[in-house]
This record gives C-alpha cells, structure tokens and sequence, in this order.
C-alpha cells in the first residue's frame, strides 16, 4: 500500500500587536490530519482550494475591524472615565457624519465579503456533467456505496455496491501506516481529474458524509437525495468521518475514499464486476 507522506510547516505573520497563525501544507498524498495540526488538510479539489481562499480573504477584514474595534474601546476607556468625564466631553453626544460613516462602511466590507462568497457557493451547487455518479448511504453505524453507472458491465447487470466499516484496531496491518478509527475494509476508489457525482442519503437517522480535503459535507437524511459535487485533483488516500452525532457509534463510522488514475480505476472495475 503507497502512502507518501507530507512535511508540514507553520508560517507566522505579526501585524502589529495581533498574531495570526496559519498552517500550510505542501502538495499531500494522505488526507488525514496530523498531530497538533491547526489550520485546514490540504485541499485536493478546486472547491477546497476555493474554501481556504475565502477563508484567508474573510481573515484581512477581521484583523482590520478587530484592531479598530480594540483602539476604540481603549479610546472609551481612557476618555470617558470618572476622572476624566468632563462637562466639555459629555457635549459630544451626536455626529451626522460618524453616523452615515459607520453605516456606509460596513455595508461596503459586507460586500466586498459577499461577493467571493456567492462566487464560491453557486460553485458549490454548479452540477456539471459528470462522469461517474457515487450513491452513499449512511447506517448506524456504517457506509453502504453503490455504482450506479455500471449496470452494462455485470453479467446480471446488478450495480457495483458494498458496505465500509471500521477496522478494528486489532485488524490493523502493523508498520503500514494505516490510521486507527479512519481505516476501513472497503474503501471508495474514485478517478482523478474527473467530474464526479455524489448522491447522499440515510436508511435510518441522520448522518454526514464529509471529507475535509475535499470541502464536502453533505447531511445524510432519511427519505431525501441530497448531493454534491466533486472533482479530485491528485491521487492518494483521503479520510472523513461522519459529522452528524448520530448515535452511540457516531465516531466509529469513518470514510476513506482512496482517488487513482483513470486506468487504475477501470482496472477495479472490471475487477468488481467479473
């Protein structure tokens, strides 16, 4: 089983008095989280990628508006306190001019938020034709998949479907850098660089399929089809877990999608349905 790990490193940046860190990763083959990881995986989709972007937009304003929203308050509180609260401060008590400033200038951040976001979330909801669709079903407590597409391939023309549980830590493969609580018996094997469908549904309560380092998490809801959209951009192994508190086994129901070539993904194709 390959697994190439990746180096991680944190970069600093000081602003002034206010630090905000940010965790950076290279390129990764395994999506899974680290040890004493603070930040986001490393994305593998355009729509991770996407996420993080926004995410280090959102980050500029909120230094700006935390810093002014600090020297104000201190302004307050060295101005207006019991020594200094004077006759002559007290006449300050209305401001046309402060009043359309503070009106006029949040509504232009809020916009210049806005925008990027709405970018980023019609490109969350954009279904374009995709190639290969992937039905998940959430179970207490496990994962049942299904290949839709491949009805022709069979000899009884019956869909590609299994069910993914937990390995147990007993049934782990020793020096082979497999994760406890993430790795499963039967893992999803999806193409890279393909435009994939995901339909998401529940047999029974609630459940979320989510996967980090794709910036996907879909609810699971007994009854209805929600679905989503993906578009894997480099190979390797990438976990998720389910993100809806579904039971006693809530956190014993992992998701491990393993992303191949195209040709190594007809290969177990035909391996699944010969």
């Amino acid at each position: 089983m390959l697994r190439l790990k990746n180096n991680s490193f944190f970069h600093f940046f000081i602003f002034g008095g206010y630090s905000s860190f940010f965790f950076m990763n290279e390129p990764s083959y395994s999506g899974a989280a680290e040890a004493w990881q603070f930040g986001f995986q490393s994305p593998a989709t355009p729509l991770m990628e996407g996420i993080i972007n926004f995410h280090n937009h959102i980050m500029f304003f909120m230094f700006g508006v935390g810093v002014f929203v600090m020297w104000l308050l201190g302004r307050c509180l060295i101005l207006y306190n019991e020594s200094t609260n004077t006759a002559k401060i007290d006449n300050f008590t209305h401001a046309t001019l402060v009043e359309i400033v503070w009106t006029i200038v949040p509504a232009l951040i809020l916009v210049v938020i806005a925008v990027p976001s709405f970018a980023l979330l019609y490109s969350m909801d954009e279904m374009l034709d995709p190639a290969v669709t992937l039905k998940v079903v959430g179970h207490q407590w496990y994962w049942s998949y299904e290949y839709s597409d491949y009805e022709y391939l069979s000899e009884n023309g019956s869909n590609i479907n299994f069910d993914s549980y937990m390995l147990e830590e007993a049934d782990l493969v020793k020096d082979s850098a497999q994760f406890r609580l993430l790795e499963v018996d039967n893992r999803v094997i999806l193409p890279i660089e393909t435009h994939i469908r995901v339909l998401v549904t529940a047999a029974d309560v609630l459940h979320s399929w989510a996967v980090p380092s794709f910036g996907v998490k879909v609810d699971a809801c007994p009854g209805r089809l929600n679905q989503t959209t993906l578009f894997i951009k480099q190979s390797g192994i990438f976990y998720g877990q389910c993100s809806e508190l579904c039971g006693t086994n809530h956190g014993f129901m992992p998701i491990c999608v393993e992303a191949v070539s195209l040709s190594e993904y007809v290969e177990w194709l035909v391996s699944k349905t010969s």
